[in-house]
């Protein structure tokens, strides 16, 4: 066979993923075996790939791919969620550069286009996935916005609603100005900036020159305020009660209030109260039945109620407010401040707290048995350290906010008639019977009922993605839901614990009275090598493709996984993927080796060989045992270095070269069955890490029917194993070392033999390994002696002696020449040491770390002097 000098990893990954679809290696169907279930998270539609992505994916494959070679009929499901904020944003903007403005077209008009644009970009990130060789039963690509998927959301919505948990009220919500919607508290990053902290003075009504003074970061909103309040324990201000201020600018005369809430400590202890624009503000104001003004339109640009900067950006607004005071000498003094100010995670603009008409679904009640049963480790999270942050978000559960005012998304089912009622239904025709039914209006047409123009939360359709995938909702007693359904493990990164896996918990326990998956795995973060985020905007996110394009698709899975302990930040360098591309040119070269042997079936099979054989399949399986447990403890990262090392360290820098044949010389048919034997159960172990290699070598090492896939073959499984017999070889790595750096300092060729003399009687030393020593030291002779002779290089390997005779393979007047040199030196630094250490005022002056470094710097000369001294004498 003419085997490549080199592995082209473009050409294997074309090939093997093209044969694996082919094959249908990845489809899955309920059969009689145990089923594995993995569901992906589900990119965003307009999302493409990046580097958590190709973290995430890759540690999913690996899980799948070992359980379909451990037999078991493994489901990988492959989708995309349709992202509701982040996708209408891009449609957006794609028709602005068309001319075409949203608020133009018609609802139906505009999600005709989202729709064209889903279709035309939405796939991008899955076919980017099948170049990293995920595993996906391809056939079952889910989208959130699939008619079985919505129908299940829309079931859901009316299922909550029937039992009392969804309502809808006004509330403080979070408002993102660009996205023109509310958003839920956990899509809110806070971020601490620096900013300024204004002093402004209220006239207090009916005094010559009295005021109030207030502290705000936020001046713009005064245009809004319906009070001042104080702590009523705060005796600087117990004679403003029943007083009255003039809010500056617009001069607005309102109330002095008093509440316990205002901190006496902060800022003046006078709190400006602006009950549409604050969440505390707007709790004061309901206890106190203030007015509420909203300043602020959609847009986060002032509106008419602000009566001041009508249209004008609220950022400039403030700028425009803070001249306006500083006129009129209502602004007493600036100071800076930091403070945490609250971001959207979708469109990275500040949030605009605001009074809005919502809906919300009650979570207390549901979050329940969510809790319990990961407290319980009925739902195991690794590493187990996130418990105690999903604890502490479960125990303090707010209501879900899971209006969104979009158009593209799951629209909300309620069904509004003319005088405001309104009925929940799936479709309009059974709102109509509804009405009919619940009002008793037969005179209402299908016409008078006006849908909600709401969309739902993204969140509230990839909830349910466990359940829906398998139709779970609608047909809760089909036999997929039934086999696949819970999943065994999901694997997901941390900042969406409260997002979504909190939710897909809670979701599997209200829905179907169980959990959605066994075990959480959660990733780290991927930053760059100064602990930094991966971003665009810094420049240190490699684009995934490239990186596949220059290392392959295997080399940067091992270069991922390589820096990737669970539940801790990656920090990703790209020499790490130059790392996983070198261990494939490793493997592929030892494939090389073994293939090209030449085999004469009449050799008889070298004693050497015989112990390799023994040692490396004791090896071989105290491996597999530990990659095993290593599974079973989802440490992913230390299962890789297990296998990596047993094949670079172990098989080729000591089984093979304890095997390999004489240059140009046959070897053993018994050696060669085994050693091939041994190598494709590594392949085996290694392919849910490597799988394009693996299957590359797997093909051509032997002959293979079409149907023969490595990602289908068995996985090996652990048998019993020596621990003497791996302690004695480990022992007989040490003399090999021991034997070749001696070779090394004393300048004596490899191919030259050497004799090895092991000081101690014949009967007390284990000489099984003899033969080991003998083909990978290049040892001519070992011989048994009670004592060493002159002329002679000695060394400990545990509690016995060894030496080695150098009469006959060195210059012994050249080495005694060397010896006395290097000698002379070390006497004399030794001695400029000591002059430094005999000062007394060095040693008193002297910092400790100093003084202790040049005592360590003595005790390493006198070693050294008394080595040299010792192998002078040998030579003498």
């Amino acid at each position: 066979m003419d085997i490549p000098s080199k592995y082209d990893p473009r050409g294997a990954e074309n090939k093997w993923h093209r044969y694996w679809l082919e094959q249908g290696f990845f489809k899955s169907v309920p059969d009689e075996r145990e089923p594995y279930t993995i569901v992906i998270p589900p990119p965003n539609v307009t999302g493409v790939l990046h580097m958590g992505h190709m973290l995430n994916n890759t540690i999913q494959d690996i899980l799948v791919r070992r359980a379909r070679m451990l037999g078991k009929n493994t489901c990988w499901v492959p989708g995309t969620d349709h992202a509701s904020i982040a996708t209408e944003a891009k449609v957006v903007v794609k028709l602005k550069d068309e001319g075409i403005n949203k608020s133009d077209l018609s609802r139906e008009e505009f999600l005709r286009h989202a729709w064209d644009w889903k279709e035309k970009h939405g796939g991008i990130i899955l076919e980017q996935l099948k170049k990293l060789g995920a595993s996906c039963d391809w056939d079952r690509t889910s989208f959130t916005m699939d008619e079985k998927l919505s129908e299940s959301v829309i079931k859901v919505f009316i299922h909550l609603y029937n039992k009392g948990y969804i309502y809808r009220g006004v509330r403080m919500v979070n408002w993102d100005p660009q996205a023109k919607t509310a958003v839920s508290d956990e899509e809110v990053i806070y971020k601490e900036e620096q900013s300024k902290l204004y002093y402004v003075r209220y006239k207090i009504v009916g005094t010559e020159n009295e005021w109030v003074t207030i502290a705000t970061t936020r001046p713009e909103t005064i245009l809004g305020d319906t009070a001042v309040c104080v702590n009523p324990n705060d005796r600087r201000f117990l004679h403003l009660k029943d007083k009255k201020v003039v809010v500056p600018v617009v001069n607005r005369v309102v109330p002095i209030i008093f509440d316990d809430y205002v901190d006496m400590e902060f800022g003046t202890g006078c709190l400006k109260i602006t009950p549409a624009h604050d969440e505390n503000d707007y709790e004061i104001g309901l206890r106190h039945k203030l007015d509420s003004i909203d300043i602020f339109n959609d847009d986060g640009t002032l509106s008419e109620k602000a009566e001041h900067f009508i249209g004008e950006d609220r950022f400039k607004a403030r700028i425009f407010m803070v001249n306006v005071l500083e006129k009129n000498e209502n602004l007493v003094k600036v100071e800076d401040y930091i403070n945490k100010v609250g971001y959207s995670e979708r469109t990275d603009v500040v949030i605009e707290p605001r009074l809005s008409a919502q809906w919300f679904l009650k979570m207390k009640e549901l979050a329940k048995p969510a809790l319990d049963n990961v407290m319980n480790d009925n739902i195991k999270f690794h590493p187990a350290k996130f418990k105690n942050l999903y604890r502490h978000w479960m125990e303090n559960i707010k209501d879900w906010c899971i209006s969104r005012q979009l158009w593209w998304g799951h629209r909300i089912p309620v069904y509004y008639l003319p005088d405001g009622n309104f009925v929940v239904a799936e479709t309009i025709g059974e709102a109509l019977e509804k009405v009919k039914t619940e009002f008793g209006r037969t005179d209402i047409k299908e016409e008078d009922l006006k849908q909600d123009e709401d969309v739902l939360d993204t969140w509230a359709s990839s909830w349910l993605w466990p359940i829906s995938l398998f139709d779970g909702i609608n047909n809760p007693d089909n036999p997929e839901i039934k086999y696949y359904y819970p999943t065994n493990d999901l694997v997901t990164a941390p900042d969406i614990i409260f997002f979504w896996v909190a939710r897909m918990i809670i979701a599997g326990y209200e829905f179907l009275g169980d959990k959605p998956f066994s075990n959480v795995y959660f990733t780290g973060m991927v930053r760059d090598k100064q602990r930094r985020k991966m971003s665009k905007s810094l420049g240190n996110s490699p684009d995934p493709l490239e990186l596949i394009e220059k290392y392959g698709a295997d080399g940067v899975r091992v270069g991922m996984l390589l820096c990737s302990p669970a539940g801790n930040d990656l920090l990703f360098d790209e020499i790490l993927t130059e790392q996983g591309r070198n261990f494939s040119n490793k493997i592929w070269n030892v494939f090389r080796l073994i293939k090209n042997w030449k085999v004469d079936h009449s050799e008889i099979q070298p004693e050497s060989s015989k112990i390799a054989i023994e040692w490396f399949e004791n090896l071989l399986n105290k491996t597999i045992k530990s990659i095993d447990s290593h599974f079973s403890k989802f440490r992913i990262s230390s299962a890789l270095m297990e296998i990596y090392t047993l094949i670079r360290d172990d098989f080729s820098g000591w089984y093979l070269e304890a095997v390999k044949p004489a240059y140009q010389k046959p070897i053993d048919s018994v050696t060669l069955e085994k050693t091939i034997l041994y190598f494709d159960s590594l392949l085996r172990i290694l392919h849910p890490f490597m799988p394009f290699i693996t299957e590359e070598i797997f093909q051509l090492i032997e002959e293979r029917k079409p149907s023969e896939s490595i990602t289908i073959s068995e996985m090996p499984t652990s048998g019993k194993y020596n621990k003497v017999l791996l302690a004695s070889f480990n022992e007989t790595k040490e003399i090999v070392a021991a034997v070749r750096n001696i070779r090394q300092e004393k300048s004596i060729a490899n191919k030259e033999p050497v004799k090895l003399k092991i000081i101690t009687k014949e009967d007390n030393y284990s000489g099984g390994m003899i033969p080991i020593i003998k083909k990978l030291a290049n040892v001519s002779d070992v011989s048994f002696s009670s004592t060493t002779e002159n002329g002679e290089i000695t060394f400990m390997i545990k509690t016995t002696r060894y030496s080695i005779p150098l009469g006959s393979v060195i210059d012994t007047e050249l080495e005694k020449k060397k010896l006395e040199d290097e000698l002379k030196y070390h006497e004399g630094f030794l001695k400029s040491v000591m002059k430094k250490l005999g000062n007394e005022s060095f040693i008193e002056n002297a910092p400790a770390k100093v003084v202790e470094l040049e005592r360590k710097k003595q005790a390493d000369a006198e070693e050294k002097i008394k080595t040299l001294k010792e192998q002078l004498e040998t030579l003498a």
